[in-house]
């Protein structure tokens, strides 16, 4: 089977909990992608900071984004796959948690990210149709 390594971007970039959300939109950006993992002082994962995070818990909100961390809006514990992980596992997780990508750990060490796509692309069109539809009911 099919593992979240074999699939994934490898080599994620993070933004800092420290670094402001305008940092993390410019870096969004330059790296064309709509969400970021957020990696504390320690390393480790923090959460995940997307575009829409930006829009709705800062700008909607009249918030600086100038001011505003990244780690402010990092929430809870992030959900994350396993870098040995099978694709039926990434599927589940991305299922149950209504999420399109996710952060790939190896130990502590966060290692690449798994999208939706990267799944499309290597599972045949059903399991891949089940967790669209799965997301979409959000």
């Amino acid at each position: 089977m099919t593992t979240a390594r074999e699939i994934m971007t490898a080599d994620a970039t993070c933004v800092g909990e420290n670094e402001t959300v305008a940092a993390a939109a410019r870096k969004m950006a330059e790296l064309k992608v709509g969400s970021l993992p957020i990696c504390g002082t320690d390393n480790r994962l923090k959460g995940m900071l997307t575009d829409r995070d930006i829009v709705v818990k800062v700008l909607a909100d009249g918030r600086d984004p100038e001011k505003v961390t990244a780690g402010e809006l990092g929430q809870g514990k992030p959900v994350t796959i396993g870098a040995d992980d099978d694709a039926e596992e990434i599927l589940r997780t991305m299922g149950s948690h209504q999420v399109r990508r996710l952060p790939v750990i190896d130990g502590h060490s966060l290692v690449g990210i798994v999208a939706v796509a990267d799944v499309a692309r290597a599972l045949p069109d059903k399991p891949v149709g089940a967790l669209l539809d799965a997301i979409s009911d959000s």
